[in-house]
């Protein structure tokens, strides 16, 4: 039987954060836990943590950690009163000082904004449902503007500036904070927001590094800047989320669709992960059942090639973590079952000298798999290269990876397709393959008479690239 392909990713809070739930979670199909520094202090992040650690254990699984650092998100601050409206016509002043807001001025704490901002330029308040256009700065602290489309002005809402070329780093002073703090744990990813540059890759690549930690790194797509620089950041990354929040109110809303299949499809071009986020299931933080609209979505982002789909409010906050996780997977398991074109991705083998033997090694696995309708692809790996690569091609079989390597358990939760198993006995090739089938016999994945695909590297105790490819029978 195929198990579920496309992972699961849910965000924790105050609705999720029990041992049951998210017990209950990863019974019903999520793989991965997404901790959002945006909120919460650190000691909740780590006593959700250690719940994820110990549901593991109980459950004998391998649960990802996904810590989400805020970055420059943009704020107004805090309202006179909940009642406040902005008018049309109206000019309002954005301030760099702070003080309690009103219909006239408010503060915005982004320090660099007068000097940034040019006039004519847009700003969008709460995703969008405000508009106000800049009429002039004084380049030092405040900047007045015309409201376009009005409304209730509430504190603490979020700012948008699709024109502006914002001078803020992509890790602020408290993404630096979270990040010390996050890299004293145990934690697979971690995703940096709002980048626009591989520059913002690097950075936070060489912080990761300097710590001895390995987590991988995943960009948040969600800026115009970051369309422009789409292909060095695929490059630059080891995964891309598109965060379509954000991004939907930085771009025209109809461009978002057709980005989407862009940058997934350029992600499987590259064998990096792609993460589609935002709004997938959010009729479901209150109520039992989703909107046709929302099954849609998350259907199209399968087809599309999305190695998971995220949750955010509604795991987070919702009055039904469990059963949200439970229709997820229901959706994603049927568009898998269907022949829908998800699989079989024909992709160039890199002419990168270290990897070319070993990806053409994938490639002929994923297709021989085609050929005899294999039941599995099984690979050895020491860093999780060929679980990215092999996935990438989007066999119609399941993806083991077995490797000495426990850190790369959980990571390739993340990874369309792959499950991992610890196994460390490397004493010979034809001794491994062995063990590993009798392992997958055991756990009733491999039955009689299925085929199953092994590639490795040999000899494999020199933990060499992957060049041997071996085709066998139960």
């Amino acid at each position: 039987m195929k198990f579920k392909s496309t992972k699961i990713i849910a965000t924790l809070g105050p609705a999720s954060s029990s041992h049951q739930m998210i017990k209950e979670m990863y019974l019903n199909g999520m793989n991965v836990c997404r901790l959002n520094f945006s909120h919460g202090e650190y000691d909740i992040h780590k006593k959700n943590m250690q719940t994820i650690a110990a549901v593991n254990k109980e459950v004998n699984g391998n649960i990802a950690i996904l810590a989400d650092l805020q970055g420059p998100k943009l704020r107004v601050g805090m309202m006179e009163s909940e009642d406040i409206v902005i008018e049309n016509g109206k000019k309002i002043i954005f301030s760099t000082n702070e003080c309690v807001g009103t219909a006239e001025k408010v503060f915005l704490t982004y320090q660099q904004f007068p000097r940034d901002v040019k006039a004519g330029e847009k700003i969008l308040i709460d995703d969008g449902k405000l508009t106000v256009r800049v009429e002039s700065t004084n380049g030092v602290d405040e900047v007045i503007c015309v409201v376009e489309h009005g409304g209730p002005l509430k504190s603490r809402k979020g700012v948008n500036l699709p024109n502006t070329n914002v001078s803020l780093p992509s890790l602020t002073d408290k993404d630096r904070k979270d990040l010390a703090f996050i890299l004293t744990q145990e934690v697979e990813w971690i995703a940096l927001s709002f980048v626009r540059k591989k520059a913002c890759i690097t950075e936070l690549r060489k912080l990761i590094e300097a710590s001895g930690k390995h987590a991988k790194i995943i960009a948040k797509v969600e800026k115009p800047e970051a369309i422009e620089n789409i292909d060095e950041i695929i490059e630059s990354t080891d995964a891309v989320m598109v965060a379509r929040g954000d991004l939907g109110v930085e771009v025209p809303y109809q461009d978002v669709p057709l980005l989407q299949k862009m940058i997934a499809k350029k992600c499987l071009q590259q064998s990096k992960p792609v993460i589609v986020a935002t709004q997938m299931m959010e009729s479901m933080i209150e109520g039992v059942t989703p909107s046709r609209a929302e099954v849609n979505d998350v259907a199209n982002a399968v087809m599309d090639g999305a190695d998971a789909v995220m949750l955010s409010g509604e795991t987070s906050v919702g009055a039904h973590p469990g059963l949200v996780i439970q229709t997820m997977t229901n959706i994603v398991t049927k568009v898998e079952n269907f022949d829908s074109g998800i699989y079989n991705h024909k992709l160039e083998p890199h002419r990168d000298p270290k990897r070319f033997v070993s990806d053409n090694i994938c490639e002929a696995a994923v297709q021989m798999s085609k050929s005899v309708k294999a039941k599995a692809i099984i690979t050895m790996t020491h860093s999780g290269y060929t679980a990215f690569k092999i996935s990438s091609h989007r066999p119609n079989s399941n993806i083991y990876v077995f490797t000495n390597n426990r850190r790369i358990l959980n990571m390739v939760s993340l990874i369309w397709g792959v499950r991992g198993f610890f196994y460390d006995d490397i004493t010979s090739t034809s001794k491994t393959i062995k063990d590993i089938q009798s392992i997958l016999e055991k756990e009733g994945i491999l039955l009689k008479n299925d085929f199953f695909i092994n590639i490795n590297s040999t000899p494999i105790e020199e933990k060499g690239m992957t060049n041997t490819i071996k085709l066998g029978q139960v």
